[in-house]
């Protein structure tokens, strides 16, 4: 039987080739994973702050800027002034981002598809709980249940 140690590995090496494979597909438009990763969240959540953004992205705002800076001369997004803090800016997509925005959903959709190929609509929903309850496990909240269902 293969250790813990083994699948943890799997799935970090799991996770690497995915992102590989999406690097290189977005590359074909010219967009990096980062820039993908703004442009997807802008579309989720117009109107972010920079600072906002950058904590849901989990990235550093320097490095957020940065890439903010490279689709806002590209004229994919525009900043806002704050009208609540006249510091900050509020990002927004322009109509420019929306047809390459839908062109990486649709990169990315295709790209699932192949992923997931020759796993049942079960062995998806068993490997989403799966990979949930890993999630909460490192965490913190799965040792929490654990506790409490002992107590």
């Amino acid at each position: 039987m293969e250790s813990s140690e083994d699948l943890l590995f799997e799935i970090g090496e799991t996770a690497r080739i995915v992102r590989r494979a999406f690097d290189q597909r977005a590359a074909e438009v010219g967009i990096t994973r980062p820039q993908w990763r703004v442009l997807v969240r802008l579309k989720r959540e117009p109107g972010l702050r920079q600072v906002e953004l950058a904590d849901r992205l989990d990235m550093e705002p320097i490095t957020l800027c940065r890439i903010v800076d490279r689709l806002a001369e590209a004229g994919l997004v525009e900043r806002k002034p704050d009208p609540t803090d006249r510091r900050a800016w509020l990002l927004d997509l322009t109509e420019a981002a929306m047809p390459l925005v839908k062109k990486l959903r649709e990169m990315a959709h295709v790209l699932a598809d192949e992923t997931l190929e020759g796993i049942s609509d079960t062995q998806f929903a068993d490997l989403r709980e799966r990979l949930a309850t890993i999630r909460d496990n490192v965490a913190g909240t799965g040792r929490q249940r654990g506790k409490a269902a002992r107590a």
